[in-house]
């Protein structure tokens, strides 16, 4: 599988270390930076200042008025809902000639914020229900893209499931961009079987009707088709039972090939990893060693055994 190399990923200026917060400073995230920035070139946006507040500014949040989510400067009740929503249309259009394969979001941010973002009423009072309307605008453009919040990626598994999603998104798009076949397709799917178990099973076997009757399909409604199903499936975070029970379906690719002392081992290191006693590249490792010393094909050819560069280290913690 090949994809474009560095990946562009879309996200909040901030978090770069740019300072454009209101107050003149920054939130510069280190694992974005130092370390998943190695392997990705950044596409930084501040709507605020793009929109033209500056920096330092007044400060906005959401309010609720008249059923109505608008974005307003408290201080002075300047509205600057129109001004906002007609700039987010503007900037996420000119983000589909960037190419992007994810975006980062600033959390709480009434501008950037994917979820549970603050929204104030008149008295003053506030619940967690609101949506940054940059946020709002980029997510309804493009519905696939692997969107998350800097926040979240604080969650092991969530920032796993995120890069995740980034790289397979890149080769989806990179897939459906060639002059693809239904063979082609028929390819592409079988790499991806165990990393699609492993999310959802559910999807996995719709997928897989899918693609059985590809031959029988226009491509365009195959090409929208699986690409939201298999984003929609992705999105879904792999637990640790639908990891080893992907584990449980791998031992039975070696069929006799393995030695009893061999079967045991991995046996037990699926059982450790379901008891949290090891993370998941502790069974991963050893599959992966007894895939290239047996030359099991098909798993050599599983996306699901290096979803995403080793260097991240990411499944030492899931």
């Amino acid at each position: 599988m090949t994809q474009p190399d560095p990946l562009r990923i879309g996200i909040s200026s901030c978090l770069l270390g740019e300072p454009v917060r209101f107050d003149g400073g920054h939130k510069r995230d280190s694992f974005l930076v130092d370390t998943f920035g190695f392997f990705v070139e950044w596409v930084p946006v501040c709507p605020e200042v793009e929109l033209g507040l500056g920096t330092p500014r007044e400060t906005l949040r959401l309010v609720r008025k008249d059923g109505q989510v608008r974005l307003v400067q408290p201080k002075t009740g300047r509205d600057l809902t129109g001004e906002m929503r007609a700039f987010a249309r503007r900037r996420v259009e000119a983000l589909a000639d960037e190419r992007l394969s994810g975006y980062v979001l600033k959390k709480d941010s009434p501008s950037c914020g994917m979820e549970r973002v603050r929204v104030y009423t008149d008295a003053g009072t506030a619940d967690r229900g609101g949506r940054g309307l940059f946020a709002e605008a980029l997510i309804a453009r493009f519905p696939q893209l692997p969107v998350e919040e800097e926040g979240r990626l604080s969650d092991p598994r969530l920032r796993d499931n995120f890069v995740e999603r980034v790289f397979a998104y890149a080769r989806l798009r990179a897939f459906f961009e060639t002059r693809w076949s239904v063979g082609g397709l028929v390819r592409f799917h079988t790499a991806h079987k165990l990393t699609l178990m492993a999310h959802a099973p559910d999807i996995y076997y719709e997928m897989g009707r899918l693609v059985a009757g590809a031959s029988g399909a226009s491509r365009a409604d195959l090409d929208t088709r699986y690409r939201a199903r298999f984003m929609d499936a992705l999105a879904r975070l792999a637990t640790t039972r639908k990891h080893a029970n992907v584990l449980m379906h791998m031992l039975g690719h070696f069929k006799q090939r393995l030695e009893a002392d061999d079967r045991a081992e991995l046996l037990a290191v699926i059982e450790d990893y379901r008891l949290g006693l090891v993370p998941l590249v502790v069974p991963i490792t050893l599959f992966k060693h007894h895939v290239r010393r047996l030359g099991v094909e098909y798993l050599a050819g599983q996306v699901y055994l290096d979803p995403h560069p080793r260097e991240l280290m990411l499944r030492n913690h899931v």
